[in-house]
């Protein structure tokens, strides 16, 4: 119980925390109270209603703005085109299946027209995941504001720093320091896998082919044999090469944001190898059991205050970037 205590007080001063030192200070809560003060109004009644017509609108977004963080920091760079046949972020394959870049765009306009020029692409992100977790039940947490857009995206950057479903837990724990991320972060934002899916080629190593002798027989040891035999079912993924079916993240619970997926990697049942990786780590697997085991609240509290050093990552503010009028593409000067 100390150990939820303190991780609950950590949380208590989190948003205080990520605003010290650096660009970061720049960040601030209303930042467009002046400059356009309707602007987070407008966005969160637009993901208020569109979120029950968008099914997987709030898992997508938050991975968007988790790919986008990873890259370049939180500056909406994951939102770029390519251009001049040089291939941007989202020509990667960990993003070819983002399902929020029209969603964001139609926010942008709504945006732009009530302001033109003032609000980013990437204070859009933040703000979008944010309200899109809370429209479907699930934790809120402050997000400050005054991000900038870049101007620069690169595939291979995308395939390098976004933490890959095959990691094992120090190729994980490193991606997250790598990003002044700790060991808590890693496990608390893991946790956004309660909601969502998941194509079945990102995973499907893990049940025909784990280490080179291929079939049914050559599935991952540390997945449950029967959680495995259900995912090679007729109407899962029936075969290794399947790349269009999905499965759920959390089975039964996919559209709930709660704990189930965490008393899932207890019971062996973390679809990739990096959810399995979480609990073949002492201090990994202690954090996951003092959220199974701890007051209703508290990964809603650990998972916010995670949320809000995730978002403040090499945050661009002041003259840095700039404010993109279309997020897809750069501003012509």
């Amino acid at each position: 119980m100390a150990r939820i205590a303190a991780a609950v007080m950590v949380v208590a001063v989190m948003a205080a925390a990520v605003l010290a030192g650096g660009a970061r200070a720049q960040l601030t809560e209303g930042f467009y109270m002046h400059s356009c003060p309707q602007a987070e109004k407008i966005i969160k009644e637009y993901v208020e209603q569109q979120t029950p017509r968008v099914p997987g609108i709030a898992a997508t977004l938050i991975r968007t703005h988790f790919h986008d963080c990873f890259v370049r920091g939180c500056d909406a760079s994951v939102l770029l085109n390519a251009t001049g046949g040089n291939e941007a972020e989202k020509d990667a394959t960990p993003n070819l299946t983002l399902r929020s870049f029209k969603f964001i765009d139609r926010i942008k306009a709504i945006v732009e027209k009530e302001c033109p020029g003032v609000v980013s692409c990437a204070d859009i992100i933040a703000l979008a995941a944010r309200d899109s977790v809370v429209a479907i039940g699930g934790p809120s947490w402050s997000v400050p504001t005054g991000r900038r857009d870049g101007t620069v995206s690169i595939k291979q950057e995308a395939l390098d720093q976004i933490p890959a479903p095959t990691m094992n837990f120090t190729e994980l724990l490193q991606s997250f320091q790598n990003k002044s991320l700790n060991l808590a972060d890693l496990v608390w934002l893991s946790g956004a896998h309660t909601i969502g899916i998941a194509h079945c080629n990102s995973f499907t190593k893990r049940l025909y082919n784990f280490t080179g002798r291929g079939g049914p027989q050559d599935a991952d040891p540390s997945l449950d044999k029967v959680y495995a035999a259900h995912l090679r079912q007729p109407n899962k993924c029936p075969t290794p090469t399947d790349n269009t079916t999905i499965v759920e993240m959390d089975p039964g619970s996919f559209k709930t944001f709660d704990i189930s997926y965490y008393r899932g990697l207890l019971k062996r049942s973390g679809l990739f190898q990096s959810d399995a990786a979480l609990i073949t780590d002492a201090a990994s697997k202690a954090d996951i059991l003092s959220v199974v085991n701890g007051p209703p609240d508290f990964f809603f509290k650990v998972f916010a205050g995670s949320m809000v050093k995730m978002g403040a990552i090499e945050v661009k503010t002041g003259t840095e970037g700039e404010i993109r009028k279309h997020c897809a593409v750069v501003n012509k000067h």
